[in-house]
């Protein structure tokens, strides 16, 4: 081996392959961008009704836990109906029939929403200010103590139409106090209707 040069053969990507890579990389970043923000946005839809759904089950659990009233209310100091700014979760411990930091015993605050989910309601999830109690049996009731259905809806306010009834959430809550989640088809979806007769 002395005396016979050796060659040696350079290993790696050159220049063009370089890119040629980069370039259909980024021409497949450009397509998937938007996607990737509307998968964000409705993982942030899935994930506040989910939050709202478990804070509803707690209140209904804690209410045949303690044999008492419990409360799911927006936090806008008991009195609004805006369930974007989050809510609070308390037993009514002195039976006041509102939120009182001091006085009941909070279960758990869901701080405010994302800026483009937007949250109607309709019974008493809907009144100022808006609740949702359950009583010592696990029923969804209004305070004068009678039986009501009602529906929570979050949707995405950064769209319109048929996208925005698509990207809905519904959140039922029978008199039994049964809580079930839906997504409408249509604004007259059969399956997922906005209240149950």
């Amino acid at each position: 081996m002395t005396g016979i040069a050796r060659r040696f053969r350079a290993r790696g990507f050159t220049l063009i392959e370089l890119m040629v890579t980069l370039g259909i990389a980024a021409i497949l970043l450009t397509l998937a961008a938007p996607n990737l923000s509307q998968f964000q946005r409705n993982s942030q839809l899935t994930s506040a009704t989910n939050s709202l759904v478990g804070a509803l089950n707690a209140a209904r659990a804690e209410a045949m836990k303690r044999g008492k009233n419990t409360f799911v209310v927006p936090t806008s100091n008991g009195n609004g109906n805006q369930w974007a700014t989050g809510w609070v979760v308390f037993v009514d411990i002195d039976r006041s029939q509102a939120y009182e930091a001091g006085n009941d015993f909070t279960v758990l605050e869901q701080p405010a929403l994302p800026g483009f989910i937007t949250v109607s309601a309709n019974g008493t999830a809907n009144e100022s200010p808006a609740y949702v109690m359950f009583d010592s049996s696990g029923y969804a009731r209004p305070k004068d103590g009678s039986f009501s259905n009602m529906t929570i809806n979050l949707s995405r306010s950064d769209l319109s139409g048929a996208s925005q009834i698509a990207e809905t959430r519904r959140i039922k809550i029978g008199i039994t106090g049964r809580i079930s989640t839906c997504k409408p088809a249509s604004s007259s979806d059969a399956t997922c209707p906005a209240t149950d007769s």
